[in-house]
């Protein structure tokens, strides 16, 4: 297990590289201002997905992420 500023900085890295320093600053922004329920949009966020759509999506993500480091 990591610490939590392990995590907090790993997080905002990802968050950064993914949407841009701004962006990631804003979503972070976005989460903290409104009333937010991380189980029940967690548990909402795949609903329309199957199980081997998610899991077939995933090894495409990996491969996709291992060619190009």
């Amino acid at each position: 297990m990591i610490t939590d500023t392990v995590l907090k900085r790993k997080g905002m890295d990802i968050l950064s590289e993914s949407l841009g320093l701004v962006d990631a600053e804003r979503f972070i922004s976005l989460i903290l201002r409104e009333q937010f329920d991380y189980t029940e949009w967690q548990q909402g966020l795949y609903k329309d997905i199957s199980l081997d759509e998610f899991c077939n999506n995933t090894k495409i993500f990996k491969s996709e992420q291992e060619s190009t480091s």
